[in-house]
């Protein structure tokens, strides 16, 4: 039943990468020809290397299954990197870019999330943090005018609640004046680290409490409140 399963799961993978890439070759024009030449001049080192640098037919075979293994494999980067690229720049200028690109791209022990943790109500301009071992990170989603309030409520937030840590701000503005979206992710990983995994951990709580301050409703007194038995 797991094999038949399996073989289910497989083509319908395939089809979605060439889907995807054929999606990218109609946006990207240079996506073809980039990844049919990185491929094919691989593949002809490959070949090279089993006719002149092999002493037999068995390192013959091999290195020209390595020389066929190694075009695939670097056509397939290529033609993924472009694709990559395609699908950051239909998203960009988007509200709620930023969250999809750090809830999918940024991991090796990052604690991210697609939702903000501040919002302009009038700009629709954004705040989104992630916590790692580089610190805190804020990046703003829009105009630096339209976010400038916000973030600095928030970095107030940081540093009272998490004292000594490191924050790090990026931009991300839709103009030069910004971090591209494609790159941001990139930007993050190459932090410094500053803190271990336990240290990520208990900053996060201590992040993640803040949303959990709501107001006690009118008539209750919290000294005698109890917890259900249940």
């Amino acid at each position: 039943m797991a094999k038949s399963t399996d073989a289910q799961k497989t083509p319908g993978r395939w089809a979605e990468i060439f889907r995807l890439f054929g999606q990218t070759i109609k946006v990207d024009k240079l996506a073809l020809p980039l990844t049919a030449l990185v491929t094919l001049s691989t593949l002809a080192a490959g070949v090279l290397l089993a006719v002149y640098a092999s002493d037999n037919v068995l390192t013959t075979i091999i290195y020209a299954a390595l020389g066929l293994l190694a075009a695939v494999m670097l056509g397939l980067i290529v033609m993924s990197r472009r694709a990559e690229a395609v699908a950051y720049g239909r998203i960009a200028g988007q509200p709620g870019a930023v969250g999809a690109v750090v809830s999918s791209a940024i991991k090796r022990g990052w604690r991210t999330s697609e939702m903000p943790v501040a919002v302009n109500p009038r700009t629709r301009d954004a705040i989104y943090r992630c916590v790692g071992a580089a610190g805190v990170v804020l990046i703003a989603e829009g105009s630096r005018n339209g976010t400038k309030l916000i973030l600095d409520e928030e970095i107030r937030k940081l540093k009272r609640t998490t004292p000594g840590v490191q924050i790090h701000i990026f931009y991300v503005t839709g103009d030069d004046s910004g971090t591209p979206l494609g790159k941001l992710a990139r930007e993050i990983m190459r932090l410094k680290r500053t803190l271990n995994r336990a240290e990520v951990s208990t900053v996060n709580a201590r992040l993640q409490a803040l949303g959990m301050n709501l107001p006690i409703p009118k008539g209750i007194d919290p000294n005698k409140m109890r917890a259900s038995r249940r």
